[in-house]
Parts: structure tokens; C-alpha cells; sequence
């Protein structure tokens, strides 16, 4: 081939791939990842992949979903990214990030944790160390089916390192993430933390976690890093109980969202708190943002501690932010895993 057909060739080919990337559409559909025990409950996980079925607009409980439903996946899709919810949220609560993101090929696996979910607080009632302890457990279990299945395993972007793997989450979901790439809690910073500064931190102090004054076990915390999580992003993460020693330990592609007037997880204590510890810190601040900004605006009122859900401050634009956060995560997570 000449210098000049190659010349020629590369640019177009680029081009192609260019526009077949962003020709995709959102595909949805629902799986169940098995319980570890007969007693359990399994895990509902959401699926937003590529595709290149029509998608319609339809409702989902308080969400509204732009996808194909049951849609068949293209061959290929760069990563999987696990996405986890807050603190009694669901699988849909961040669909419009998980949309896009499979707009720009990648495989979103976003799950409902059991015992944490709009239905079941069940798992926050057996006390703060069983509830940091599980969550980030439940995303690595749903890593472990995805990776397994054989409709998806063999679609999954890989490289030497194995298949490529990131994961994304909100307030606890943050928090999980964190703990994916080696953050550990320390449930003694938490009880002090509420001791001294429950008055500038109160929803998260008040929220009635049993054990919250009870003095932690003296043995450390074990590791919930999953070595296959490459890259993370957190957004408004509970980081006031995560170890300073452990955060600096973090090696995955980090990027930390703090939204400025967050009431729920005051930054100086959570988002801020973890960037700052971080070997590489990459904090970005919202302008003018409440701790929801990063879910999907609800047709409905939902309450909450820090009241309505679909809220926002004036002059907050939440749906423009949403499109303009996607394309920056995706942005991230192209960098760092491709």
C-alpha cells in the first residue's frame, strides 16, 4: 500500500469509527445475580449497553428511560462500569448517565443493593459495620456475574491486564466505589466525627444508623479493594469514615464530584475530605448544587432527609448539567481505561 492510500485510509477509517460510536443507542434490560446463601435475596441489576435498536421513551416508576428495551447488544463495548445507588436509591435512579455512557459504548451494570434499596433498609438496620462492610461486597458479586455471563464476557473490552472494569457511584454508592479501589472505612473516625461535628454535619449524623455511638471492633477493617475496578468516579461520596492512610494507598483513575450546596454529606467532611487524601487528587465542584443534582430529575415528589428529591436550588439547571456530566465521565473513563 502507498504512503498516500495509507494517508488517505487511516484518517477515514478514524472518521468511521468515529461516527459508528456515537451512532449507538441505549439497550436496557434486567437481570438477577444469585444470592450467596438459599436464605438471601438476589441481586436486581439493570443493564445499559450499545446498541443499535430504536430506543422509545417510557416510565419506570418515578424515572423516565429513553432505551430499547431487550434490544441485542453490539459485539463489542469498551468496559463494564459498575453504578452504584445512594442510601435507599435503585437501579434507575442514574439512568440518565448510565444512557449515556452506553451511547459512548460502554456496558453499565448498574444493581439494586439488597438490603439498601427504596424498598428494603433492611441491611442499614443491622448496624453501620455490617453496612459498609456489605455494599461494596454486592458490587464486587455483580462484577463476578457479569464477567461470568456468557452473553456479556466475551463483549467486554479487554487488554493484558484482563477485562477492562470501572466503577461509578453516588453518596453511598461514592462511598462503594472508594472502597472498590482500597478505601477502608474506620468506623472511629465516623463516631468522632458525629461526636464533634454533628451540628455542621446533621443529616448524615442523624440519620439513625444503629451502632452509630457504639465503639467500633479494635481489629482493622479487611480490604474490600477489587483489583479488577481500574477507574472510579464519586459523586457527593459519604468519605468522612474512610482512613486517610488507606485513601493515599488508591491507584485507580479517580475523579471526585462535590456538589457545592450539598446539605446531605457537607463536602468538608465527605468529598473534600477524600480528595484531599488522595494521591492524585481531581476534585470537581458543582456550582450551585444540591446533594441530588447528580441523580435523574423524578416526575414525582420523593422525600427525603434533606427534602424533595427533584428539588433543586434556584436557578439550578439539573438536566443540562446531567448531559454535560456524562459526556466529562465518559470523557474520564475513554482516558483512563482505553
Amino acid at each position: 500500500m502507498t504512503c498516500l492510500l495509507r494517508c488517505i485510509l487511516a484518517p477515514l477509517a478514524t472518521l468511521l469509527v468515529a461516527a459508528h460510536a456515537h451512532g449507538y443507542e441505549a439497550g436496557w434490560m434486567q437481570i438477577q445475580v444469585a444470592a450467596m446463601t438459599p436464605d438471601a435475596v438476589a441481586t436486581t441489576v439493570a443493564l445499559y449497553y450499545p446498541t443499535l435498536a430504536a430506543p422509545r421513551t417510557l416510565a419506570m416508576g418515578p424515572f423516565t428511560l429513553d432505551v430499547a428495551i431487550g434490544a441485542q447488544p453490539v459485539d463489542k463495548v469498551k468496559a463494564l462500569i459498575l453504578l452504584s445507588h445512594g442510601i435507599g436509591g435503585s437501579e434507575l435512579g442514574h439512568s440518565v448517565l448510565a444512557q449515556a455512557l452506553a451511547r459512548h459504548g460502554y456496558l453499565v451494570a448498574a444493581l439494586r443493593h439488597p438490603g439498601d434499596n427504596w424498598q428494603d433498609h433492611s441491611l442499614i438496620e443491622q448496624g453501620p459495620e455490617r453496612y459498609f462492610d456489605e455494599r461494596p461486597r454486592q458490587a464486587s458479586r455483580v462484577i463476578d456475574a457479569i464477567l461470568a455471563d456468557p452473553a456479556w464476557r466475551d463483549r467486554i473490552g479487554s487488554d493484558s491486564r484482563g477485562p477492562r472494569v470501572a466503577a461509578l457511584g453516588h453518596s453511598a454508592g461514592g462511598y462503594t466505589v472508594l472502597a472498590l479501589a482500597g478505601a477502608r472505612p474506620d468506623l472511629s473516625r465516623m463516631s468522632r466525627h458525629c461526636r464533634e461535628e454533628a451540628a455542621d454535619d446533621p443529616i448524615f449524623c442523624g440519620m439513625g444508623r444503629p451502632g452509630l455511638a457504639v465503639a467500633p471492633s479494635a481489629a482493622a477493617a479487611p480490604s474490600l479493594r477489587d483489583e479488577r475496578v481500574r477507574a472510579i468516579v464519586a459523586m457527593a461520596p459519604a468519605g468522612v469514615l474512610l482512613s486517610a492512610e488507606s485513601l493515599a494507598t488508591i491507584r485507580s483513575a479517580t475523579l471526585i464530584y462535590e456538589a457545592e450546596l450539598d446539605r446531605f454529606l457537607v463536602p468538608r467532611f465527605h468529598a473534600e475530605w477524600v480528595a484531599a487524601q488522595l494521591p492524585a487528587p481531581n476534585l470537581h465542584r458543582v456550582p450551585n448544587a444540591g446533594h441530588f443534582a447528580f441523580m435523574d430529575s423524578p416526575r414525582m415528589a420523593i422525600p427525603s432527609p434533606d427534602g424533595d428529591v427533584a428539588a433543586n436550588p434556584p436557578g439550578f439547571d439539573r438536566d443540562a448539567f446531567l448531559k454535560q456530566l456524562a459526556d466529562d465521565i465518559a470523557a474520564f473513563f475513554d482516558r483512563a481505561l482505553l
